[in-house]
């Protein structure tokens, strides 16, 4: 996925295939809301942002990890939704192969739900990066911190969903009970963002 073409991927997306799906626009969510998060920090630079110098050089690296992370979590999502398809695709003949089965299902819709959970947290870094960017940085770019931080809403509200899709299927009372946890997250980061677009439209309309 990280060397296709849009329109390529685009096409896959649309198609009746898999996989990538909703998981994999997610993290391309949160990708982007990091690029954007980092392009900004990029125009906050020069003798006018002196002061904020440190701070802005470190968004600017903590945002470029972030969209490789992201990048990752697409691809790792992508993956683990083929792995959720193969273990529905084994034999239940018997009893031994449908517990085998039943295991196996388990274990891959736990692995499907990983790469969400990841989001997720992606997504609230970003969101961090962009409360402290907002500040200090390029008012003529301002916007674009407001659309990363809902970039970063939309990657976190998939991703939940993706979660909340495969709970139904994972056994592991810990797993289920570190997922909840994490998808519980997303309406106080989607109140977060509220404040970010709130400050940012303000501030454009006054």
């Amino acid at each position: 996925m990280r060397d296709q073409a849009i329109e390529t991927y685009l096409n896959e997306l649309a198609a009746k295939v898999p996989a990538p799906g909703g998981g994999a626009a997610g993290a391309l969510h949160a990708a982007q809301a990091a690029a954007l998060v980092a392009m900004v920090a990029r125009y906050s630079t020069g003798p006018k942002y002196a002061d904020h110098e440190e701070t802005v050089a470190r968004i600017t690296e903590q945002a470029d990890a972030l969209h490789e992370q992201a990048l990752q979590l697409a691809a790792d999502d992508a993956a683990a939704f083929g792995a959720v398809t193969d273990a529905y695709k084994l034999p239940k003949d018997t009893s031994e192969a449908k517990a085998a089965r039943s295991a196996a299902i388990a274990d891959a819709l736990l692995g499907a739900a990983r790469p969400a959970e990841a989001t997720i947290t992606c997504a609230a870094d970003v969101v961090a990066l962009a409360e402290k960017l907002l500040p200090i940085g390029n008012r003529n770019v301002i916007t674009d911190i407001g659309a990363a931080a809902e970039a970063a809403r939309a990657a976190a509200a998939t991703a939940r969903l993706n979660i909340e899709i495969n709970l139904s299927g994972i056994k592991d009372p810990d797993a289920r009970t570190g997922l909840l946890r994490s998808a519980a997250l997303v309406d106080a980061l989607a109140d977060r963002t509220d404040e970010i677009t709130a400050t940012v439209r303000k501030e454009i309309t006054r």
